[in-house]
């Protein structure tokens, strides 16, 4: 379980407004911190056209590499730190170009200048 790695995740039993059910996550953490079993990750939501222009969303194209199924937006809104025991398989990988804008997307949300 890498940086960039999209996961199938159990994000259930959530509360009030947190993305639900199993679902595609992106892996963000930096694979050389931490000593406890979990990454920090961003669920993948389905793309509506009112995410466009959204700085905390990131659309994202399914492509062989990300084996996303349909496009989605990744919502950097609901980063959050999960049990590596949530994550189910493996689906795919994001491109750097992705990643970058995925990066942006969690500074805006983290108030990170």
């Amino acid at each position: 379980m890498n940086t960039k790695d999209i996961y199938l995740v159990d994000l259930n039993p959530t509360k009030g407004a947190e993305t639900k059910k199993a679902r595609p996550c992106i892996i963000v953490s930096n694979d050389d911190v931490g000593i406890l079993p979990l990454k920090v990750i961003v669920p993948l939501i389905g793309h509506k056209e009112l995410h466009n222009n959204k700085s905390w969303l990131v659309p994202i194209e399914p492509t062989t590499q990300n084996g996303l199924a349909k496009t989605s937006t990744a919502d950097a809104l609901n980063i959050r730190s999960v049990s590596n025991t949530r994550m189910i398989k493996k689906i795919g990988v994001i491109d750097d170009e992705i990643y970058l804008k995925l990066v942006e997307a969690m500074r805006v949300v983290l108030n990170i200048q």
